[in-house]
């Protein structure tokens, strides 16, 4: 794995991509820094990383892009692929590789709340954590746009379509306030949202009978639930998708500087859930 990391590590900055990353968050973190904390005189850097966030969805992607699409467009994949290593060995150096890039700019973050300690009062204890939370939703960021990219040759469409999902995330809690309250039409929405799952099954392992008979489970669980007891059903997906808000954890430490553990966990839980994704995607290549 160290291998495969090392030469992830430098490819990054051999294209100049390392580089430019860095150089643009910094300079956005410096813009927002000057007109928040010094000029206005806000005493908590977390309101800059708050702002950052959705400089994180342009950021992110171009990061990530070339992970995986960059290997299945020149065929170098293959040469990984039959390697001495393993799949998650191959799967984690890269990944860690883009999280090393990522904490660069982290690690100066840290020092923008003792400019501010300097200059007067300061919260580093709130900052410190808001500094956490942002880096582990970049590095949840960063594992979707590393399994976005395992799906495609194109860096473009990887780019493109991390930046769709992550503006997604972005306006989450907006998108739930349209979802309906109703029993069946909260029924109606999981069992596409389901369907989508067994879709995505079918084009990870390329088993249709396996996506199938998810796909039965699925309806049949869904509609059994709903005889038995509809009220179960209502508020069922704003309620439930409401806990999957990955800003949230940010904007809590920024208005009332709280860390919740449960929030790690979730980040924690995220991140291995699409490096399994990305590895069973790239598992199916292997033996297609």
């Amino acid at each position: 794995m160290r291998a495969i990391y090392k030469r992830e590590l430098d490819s990054y900055f051999h294209s100049m991509i390392g580089y430019v990353f860095i150089a643009f968050f910094l300079a956005f973190t410096g813009v927002y820094f000057m007109a928040y904390n010094l000029n206005y005189g806000y005493p908590i850097f977390s309101y800059v990383l708050s702002s950052l966030v959705f400089i994180l969805l342009i950021a992110i992607p171009v990061l990530t892009m070339k992970s995986f699409s960059e290997d299945r467009k020149s065929r170098t994949d293959q040469l990984l692929l039959t390697a001495p290593v393993s799949l998650g060995q191959i799967v984690m150096g890269k990944y860690l590789a883009m999280e090393t890039v990522y904490l660069i700019p982290s690690l100066v973050f840290c020092l923008y709340p003792l400019v501010i300690k300097m200059q007067g009062n300061a919260y580093l204890l709130t900052d410190y954590c808001g500094i956490l939370m942002f880096f582990l939703m970049g590095c949840v960021f960063i594992s979707i746009g590393m399994f976005l990219s395992s799906l495609t040759e194109s860096q473009i469409i990887a780019a493109i379509s991390s930046f769709g999902v992550l503006l997604v995330l972005y306006l989450w809690d907006g998108i739930l306030g349209f979802l309906p309250s109703s029993a069946l039409l909260n029924l109606i929405i999981l069992l596409v949202l389901l369907s989508l799952v067994s879709v995505l099954v079918w084009h990870i392992t390329g088993n249709l009978v396996i996506a199938g008979v998810l796909e039965l489970f699925f309806l049949a669980a869904g509609i059994i639930v709903y005889a038995v007891d509809s009220s179960l059903y209502e508020n069922l997906l704003p309620d439930v998708l409401g806990k999957l808000d990955l800003t949230a954890p940010l904007t809590d430490v920024v208005a009332s500087s709280l860390l919740d553990t449960g929030s790690i966990i979730l980040y924690l839980s995220v991140i291995g859930l699409f490096i399994f994704l990305t590895m069973q995607s790239i598992q199916k290549r292997r033996w297609s």
